[in-house]
């Protein structure tokens, strides 16, 4: 087939040849670091067989529908994660995508928008049964004046951030005060609205899932460990340090691993409340939902992601190997999926 991968780039006024160039140097070992994923993606397809373009879109996203008129692909692999910087905007390229008539990968723009959303897309999930935190929002020139009607502590994030942004040890609040500067360094850091919600204690699972209608997989459960010698109770929670500062997970004994082992019935609950998250938030294709389970065997979804990091070596490629499908497959199995969902229309 050919599929053009299409995903946000710093280079300026790069052809898809220069991105070859580059997907071959850094896939090769020639830079040190980890390959960026439209390029494990793209090498992964040329793997399966399929001719493939790279298009990085950088500062104009009418190259999307420019490149792809002129190329004609059977297929586009979204891996756009921002433009210009602004990860808000991730929705636009599969906007663009469907304007164009192009066949692509992944969740439609109201998906995306919805599951960044954490009230709204909290909402929707209450709505369909399924158990969330509750929570209040402070829109970017609210103040917080009172506090709001819900059990302390509270968790206090960016509403509309992924990734852990905006979290830190400082985000959990037990008093008014705390919650009010909180909120402030939210608006002033990063200028949007902020979202305190109930701080449920438990284990931190992510749960994989691929697919679509009938053929939902929900692939092995991952988890996100703390070596309790080396951290503290309250310091057990998923910051932004704790999932990407490599120095400060060694320095704590933090580890992504395969999830420990997970009673029957909660497993059969935690399948079942994946597939209707993933129905109700209309997401396709591929995603990945994020989990509390507390000691009392609650099951509570935090969020959803409907973009989730697709590389080799993190939670939804690690997932997807335990479960028989290394890489290469894995990619393929993303472009079969969307196929099919394409042939079902």
């Amino acid at each position: 087939m050919r599929i053009a991968v299409v995903f946000d780039t710093p280079y300026k006024s790069w052809t898809p040849e220069d991105q070859h160039r580059q997907m071959v140097a850094e896939l090769a070992g020639g830079i040190q670091a980890e390959p960026e994923m439209e390029y494990q993606v793209g090498g992964a397809l040329e793997e399966n067989g399929h001719e493939v373009l790279l298009i990085g879109i950088h500062a104009d996203p009418r190259e999307i529908l420019d490149r792809c008129a002129e190329w004609k692909p059977e297929l586009v692999m979204n891996c756009v994660e921002a433009f210009r910087n602004d990860d808000h905007l991730d929705y636009l390229f599969p906007a663009l995508l469907e304007a164009g008539g192009h066949r692509y990968t992944g969740s439609p723009p109201l998906a995306l928008l919805v599951s960044r959303d954490k009230a709204m897309s909290k909402k929707i999930l209450a709505y369909h049964g399924i158990q969330v935190p509750s929570f209040v929002t402070y829109r970017l020139n609210d103040e917080v004046v009172s506090a709001p009607e819900l059990r302390l502590p509270l968790i206090v994030k960016p509403l509309s951030a992924d990734a852990s942004a905006g979290i830190a040890q400082a985000s959990v609040v037990e008093d008014l005060e705390a919650l009010r500067e909180r909120v402030a360094f939210i608006h002033r850091s990063f200028e949007q609205a902020a979202i305190a919600e109930e701080f449920i204690p438990g284990r931190e699972l992510y749960a994989s899932v691929i697919g679509n209608d009938a053929g939902l997989e929900i692939l092995p459960l991952t988890e996100l460990i703390f070596d309790k010698e080396k951290t503290e109770p309250e310091e057990r929670i998923a910051t932004q340090s704790a999932k990407w500062d490599e120095p400060y997970r060694k320095r704590k004994g933090i580890k992504n691993v395969f999830a420990r082992p997970v009673s029957a019935a909660a497993r059969e609950r935690i399948d079942s409340i994946c597939r209707t998250a993933f129905q109700a938030l209309w997401l396709r294709d591929y995603a990945r939902i994020d989990l509390r389970l507390t000691e009392e065997g609650e099951i509570w979804v935090l969020e959803a992601n409907a973009n989730p990091f697709i590389s080799r070596g993190h939670e939804i490629g690690n997932a997807a190997d335990k479960a028989g499908m290394p890489y290469p497959k894995f990619v393929q199995r993303i472009v079969d999926e969307a196929m099919a969902r394409y042939a079902r229309a």
